[in-house]
């Protein structure tokens, strides 16, 4: 069977491309090695209960009606509705390092007086800095990549606040040790502080289920259990995939969410071309399932993004874990019109990958449960003491991210190097995800259609 499209990988961006380019009656078809969707977003059932894997929070928020912004793009570009997403706003969060708290919403104004408040003395840099960051255009497909850190240190002079304004921004989307692209760093900034936070009630698995359900109804096929070992080419273009039962599909493009070395592996599985360096920032993340709301033991915060050391060090760790650092999430403290069916604590930090892939399948639970206890030890001095209503965990590692995505090293934001125009070595095959350079729930989804845009709807 031949396609328009062929799409690897039923995530985020693969599936919002795949709606794009079906609601345009193009032939498509979404190859998802994995017996569910998602990707680095999935959802799971364990102990009859339902768990998100990499959901803290969907950034972007905006209200319903809203006419600009990144949401109101995607709803437009999808042709779906607010109420397909059902984003419930935060109630508060908080960067917390040693001597300074700083809070926000999804009102600027309340994180920009409490920027003020906490470093009178970089007021005027920050509002520049804020001038610099509207006037930047970091959706810019021929952009060139430039050092954040330079950047924000031509406006803020104290160490302290460059690090709390990129804690939150490089927990949630850098793939760059210690840095990030300066278009990265917009995209992040507006996308968490300018828009905010926002959770459907069901979860990550209800927009999931309203994407499959209306690339279906657009015509579009999407095959589980289909892992693709290879992408045949013939003169510089991809003329089809090979499955891993051996079957093939003709297609006169591909397009690849699997990764920028995870897909140039596909086209070369010899390594006599040059592949993209993969990225090596993991995580690990405790979940803990409790027998009451956090809110009813005091913790009334969303998201805690943490830093217990004198520097904030992004980097991949020398330990299987970073204790220095991480991020608390509940996922019980949005704006729901209802409680959630159970009170939950995801505590999640730098994790070394090679630790993780490596441990004897007779040493990886107990090194689970033991790490478990210390990454709880490590951040109880920022939310109330809730270990002694614990009613079941679950924690994922490295070694789990590789498992359901297929990326080198467990990462999660993919390669340092971006390709932000979305093009490979073959005319034909373009990337979209997590390498194309759109990072977030909403901006995976937004790589994906403008993608599909630029090169598949021509």
């Amino acid at each position: 069977m031949r396609y328009d499209t062929v799409i690897i990988g039923a995530g985020m961006s693969g599936l919002s491309a795949g709606v794009r380019l079906a609601y345009y009656e193009k032939k498509v078809c979404i190859l998802e090695r994995h017996t569910t969707i998602g990707g680095l977003n999935s959802f799971y059932r364990l102990r009859n209960r339902n768990y998100d894997v990499g959901l803290h929070a969907i950034t972007n928020y905006a209200k319903p009606g809203t006419k600009n912004g990144p949401l109101s793009k995607l709803l437009r570009q999808l042709r779906m509705t607010w109420d397909d997403f059902d984003l419930c706003p935060q109630l508060k969060s908080s960067i917390v390092f040693p001597g300074v708290r700083m809070q926000f919403t999804n009102d600027f104004s309340y994180f920009q007086d409490q920027v003020i408040h906490s470093f009178p003395a970089q007021a005027d840099g920050f509002l520049r800095l804020l001038k610099r960051i509207d006037e930047h255009d970091p959706l810019n497909l021929d952009r060139v990549a430039v050092s954040a850190r330079e950047v924000v240190s031509e406006y803020i002079r104290d160490p302290l606040l460059v690090d709390m304004l990129f804690c939150p921004l490089m927990f949630y989307g850098s793939a760059t040790p210690r840095d990030m692209d300066f278009s990265q760093f917009v995209i992040m900034f507006k996308s968490i502080f300018y828009e905010g936070f926002g959770r459907p009630f069901e979860g990550i698995r209800q927009i999931l289920k309203r994407l499959v359900k209306h690339f279906k109804s657009l015509g579009g096929q999407l095959r589980l259990r289909a892992g693709v070992q290879q992408i045949r080419q013939k003169d510089g273009m991809a003329t089809s995939v090979v499955l891993d039962d051996g079957s093939e599909i003709e297609a006169d493009h591909v397009l690849s969410s699997a990764g920028a070395a995870e897909t140039m592996r596909l086209i070369d599985p010899t390594a006599s071309i040059v592949r993209p360096v993969a990225g090596d920032i993991s995580f690990v993340e405790s979940i803990s399932v409790l027998d009451c709301e956090p809110s009813a033991l005091g913790h009334q915060d969303t998201i805690v993004f943490y830093n217990n050391a004198p520097e904030f060090r992004y980097e991949r760790p020398v330990d299987p874990i970073d204790l220095r650092s991480g991020i608390i999430c509940s996922p019980n403290n949005f704006d729901y019109a209802q409680p959630l069916e159970d009170g939950r604590i995801r505590i999640t930090a730098l994790a070394e990958p090679d630790y993780w892939m490596n441990l004897p399948a007779e040493d990886y639970v107990a090194e689970k449960a033991r790490w478990n206890e210390r990454i709880i030890e490590s951040a109880i001095s920022h939310l109330p003491d809730f270990r002694s209503h614990v009613i079941d965990t679950d924690v994922f590692t490295p070694r789990t991210i590789r498992r359901f995505t297929g990326h080198d090293n467990g990462c999660v934001y993919g390669a340092p190097e971006k390709f932000v125009n979305g093009q490979t070595s073959l005319k034909n095959l373009y990337l979209c995800g997590t390498d194309q350079g759109f990072l977030g729930i909403v901006g995976a989804m937004l790589s994906g259609i403008t993608i599909a845009n630029r090169y598949l709807l021509k």
